[in-house]
């Protein structure tokens, strides 16, 4: 996955810290949360789910990978290959794993790393605000798009890079917490340019509305 930090292409980095074990109560809520947050999720469990976060993670196939890992797997997956009994929601501080047989599981994100994926479009678009991995169609597919970000404190550029789109029409870039910046993408002599925030939990993951212009 092309994500990129200051113009480098970022390793993998892996977090050794232990999977957080959330109560039930909390990923009930999580879950109940998800299909209204994420709006380019398709339904799974509409019940409370029983916690079974090592039983999903294992079934489909993410046993042993952190959250930047799965990102990773998801996120670039040709669109034939994504399982259709699995939805993975990034929060800025979680990554939600939610299925068809009502369970859940939470694995934490970076602590200084904020994870963004970014749909620009020409025709037509569609609303989202939690980025879903395996259900997130965008309309430039495969496309090399030309994508710079500025920090609006220092003025710095953090990202100035031509990136390819996924299979599913998406780029994804890991951010530095903390930051408010000014997004600008190009493609075949159309630009978009919009704010991007990574500094509070309630930041949106999946950004949209990016029209090229």
């Amino acid at each position: 996955m092309h994500t990129l930090w200051k113009g480098n292409l970022m390793p993998v980095q892996h977090n050794n810290r232990a999977r957080r074990h959330t109560p039930p109560s909390v990923i009930a809520a999580l879950v109940i949360a998800v299909l209204a947050l994420t709006g380019c999720s398709s339904p799974v469990a509409e019940h409370t789910p029983p916690a079974s976060g090592d039983a999903i993670i294992a079934d489909h196939g993410l046993e042993g990978l952190d959250a930047k890992q799965i990102i990773e797997k998801l996120d670039t997956m040709l669109l034939a290959d994504r399982p259709s009994d699995l939805i993975a929601s990034v929060r800025p501080r979680e990554l939600l794993l939610t299925d068809d047989q009502e369970r859940a599981s939470t694995v934490p994100m970076p602590d200084d790393e904020f994870y963004v994926s970014l749909a620009p479009y020409v025709d037509h678009t569609h609303e989202c605000f939690f980025h879903s991995l395996t259900t997130c169609r965008g309309e430039l597919q495969n496309e090399d798009i030309d994508v710079t970000v500025v920090d609006d404190a220092t003025a710095e550029t953090v990202i100035d890079q031509t990136l390819r789109t996924y299979d599913n029409g998406f780029i994804g870039l890991w951010l530095p917490r903390g930051l408010n910046a000014t997004l600008t993408i190009q493609h075949e002599g159309r630009t978009v340019t919009s704010a991007i925030s990574t500094i509070s939990d309630e930041d949106p993951t999946c950004l949209t509305a990016l029209r090229l212009l």
